[in-house]
């Protein structure tokens, strides 16, 4: 429900100062929750509300014409149509948004569609592992660049590949140090092997398959002591040198072959390595990462530079270590796991399924909303049948073909607002194209009006669209209170209020102006901490109508006392012929408490007198 006001703004705390001359009845739709009260010339009275509904307004003499209801429609700044042109490519739609939120309104929904594009280029990095248990894969992989693009050119006609590979730190305990062990790290003289590396680029990426295999061929098998490698530290810097490998802008596959498990951050303390990595590329002139500086990278940052990078990673690894994989592929976005045969014999199917796997699920997140915006989405994934997901926290659709398109509801509700314009992105994860979304809020009236040393601000500020700016050294509403020398800003007069530090603000009782508590009702005192009202009653009169309530506590007249002043202190009803209740009891608050076996208003009877004296 909108809420509407007499000409009102909303500053950043969101109360609401409104006003209306003879000259403007103009009044706005605004916040729901900003019913505060204000000074009205006319129209309304000065203890009505002036944000509410329109309805509401109507009845109160607000006619329908001066009745101004700012939308918070969307501005599509660019809206290109989906394409596959080679050309223009287009895969998401739109592009850039501009949005004018209202703090409080029905959250406003716009739609993202998405079609991945036919024959969209590929770029393919072969990250290998080179410790000796994978001998048998390098000579076979050696013959297999041209398999690879072939099948992929089943996609796409622009494919482009590269290679890489990793053993692990040349650092104990991971290398020998040995010289004739660093030389030859292959487990038996038997075996010519390179010495070890923790990664290193071999070839760029390129459209030339003889030249992938020619440069593989090169490649010698090397060695390491301990069974997990350098996986990480080769991802990193694949991921991250994006000049030296070669990425274009295009959809970006990183594979990952190995039979061992991985090193993770903390590892590198047992080589003395203790500098966290710094996430940046460390490539020398000729391909190599010296990696003795910098500990291996963590999981959470080689997901957050994947994702940066629009990179999607398949891993190829061997049965024993699927299970680790699996579980490492739960925390990277747009990551898959095949099983790698023991000699890859069978990496060009593996990475055939594992891309259409990968380009099957489209999960569409924002990145860096502003705080106070919250987003949800609802996904349509066969719009033909009309499906509607519940509202999720992303849009995510699984079992997407080729040209099948793919539409999203998003839904912004901004709960604050905004100093200044601030633009965020809607991702698809592996995609590069990226939806901006600029939110400004609705939280001003440009009125057009100015009015310096206003009497409604008893002179001491400047009127604008009802509210009143105070000159220096004056607050309040309208700026009717003065500054203390001592104090700085109206909290600190506000905290002139409290009783102490946790209390409310003249203790819930009452407002507090110009630093001094105005009480409500019947309560009283410097924070409105007592109520007079709150006393204990006797024969429901407070302080049974013998004292004076102070503070929650009676004041009882002479002759009264108790809490309620509801016993008298005289003894005239007790009193008989010489003595108090005839000696057989005692006077309380005027009244004769008798002892045993007597009773009546003096203690004068006996009770059962017959059989204690006959």
């Amino acid at each position: 429900m909108s809420y509407v006001s007499l000409k009102i703004i909303i500053i950043q705390r969101c109360t609401p100062i409104c006003w209306i001359d003879s000259r403007q009845t103009h009044m706005i739709i605004w916040h729901p929750t900003c019913m505060s009260r204000c000074f009205i010339f006319s129209i309304l009275k000065s203890s009505e509300r002036r944000c509410d509904t329109a309805e509401s307004l109507r009845t109160r003499r607000c006619e329908q014409m001066d009745i101004i209801n700012p939308r918070s429609d969307p501005v599509f700044l660019k809206n290109n149509d989906l394409s596959s042109n080679s050309d223009n490519v287009v895969q998401l739609k739109p592009q850039n948004l501009l949005f004018k939120l209202r703090v409080g309104e029905i959250p406003q929904t716009f739609n993202v569609s998405f079609k991945r594009a036919e024959g969209y280029p590929i770029d393919l990095y072969y990250l290998m592992d080179l410790s000796f248990s994978m001998k048998d894969d390098l000579d076979t992989i050696k013959n297999l660049g041209q398999d690879i693009l072939y099948a992929l050119k089943k996609v796409t006609q622009k494919v482009r590949i590269g290679f890489g590979s990793f053993v692990d730190k040349v650092a104990l305990p991971y290398v020998s140090q040995v010289k004739a062990k660093k030389n030859n790290p292959c487990p038996n003289r038997m075996n010519t092997c390179q010495p070890a590396f923790s990664f290193q680029n071999i070839l760029r990426l390129t459209e030339d398959a003889d030249k992938f295999k020619t440069r593989v061929s090169d490649q010698i098998i090397s060695g390491n002591l301990d069974s997990p490698e350098a996986g990480f530290d080769a991802i990193m810097q694949a991921a991250v040198c994006q000049s030296v490998i070669g990425w274009n802008n295009v959809t970006r596959i990183l594979v990952y072959t190995s039979d061992d498990t991985f090193h993770i951050a903390g590892d590198g303390r047992l080589a003395g390595i203790f500098e966290p990595h710094d996430g940046m590329c460390h490539l020398n002139d000729t391909g190599f990462y010296d990696s003795t500086k910098y500990d291996y990278p963590s999981v959470g940052q080689l997901a957050r530079v994947l994702s940066a990078n629009n990179i999607q990673l398949i891993f190829a690894v061997t049965e024993d270590s699927v299970a680790a994989y699996k579980a490492l592929s739960k925390l990277i976005p747009q990551s898959v796991v095949g099983v790698l045969k023991n000699d890859s014999s069978n990496v060009v199917l593996l990475i055939s399924e594992a891309y259409n796997n990968l380009s099957s699920t489209i999960l569409l997140e924002h990145h860096e909303a502003p705080s106070g915006l919250d987003l949800t989405y609802r996904s349509h994934c066969t719009p033909e049948k009309g499906d509607n997901t519940p509202w999720q926290r992303r849009g995510e659709c699984m079992n997407v073909k080729l040209n099948q398109q793919v539409n999203f509801t998003v839904s912004l509700n901004i709960s604050t607002c905004l100093k200044e314009k601030q633009t965020f992105s809607l991702k698809l994860q592996g995609i590069s194209e990226t939806l901006k979304v600029s939110v400004e809020t609705l939280c001003d009236c440009d009125c057009q009006d100015r009015e310096e040393q206003s009497s409604h601000c008893n002179e001491n500020g400047t009127l604008t669209c009802g509210i009143c700016s105070c000159d220096e050294g004056h607050l309040g509403q309208r700026c009717e209170c003065e500054l203390p020398k001592d104090m700085t800003s109206a909290d600190s007069m506000a905290a002139t209020c409290r009783q102490d530090n946790s209390s409310q603000l003249c203790s819930g009782h009452g407002s507090c102006e110009c630093g001094k508590c105005i009480c409500w009702g019947t309560h009283n005192g410097n924070f409105c901490q007592c109520d007079d009202n709150s006393c204990a009653r006797h024969n429901n009169r407070l302080c049974g109508g013998n004292g004076q309530c102070d503070c929650g506590t009676c004041n009882c007249t002479a002759n009264y006392t108790g809490s309620a002043c509801d016993c008298s202190t005289l003894t005239d009803q007790c009193r008989t012929v010489g003595k108090l209740c005839n000696g057989q009891g005692t006077c309380q608050c005027n009244k004769c408490q008798c002892t045993k076996d007597f009773f009546g208003i003096n203690c004068s009877k006996i009770a059962d007198a017959c059989p204690k004296f006959l």
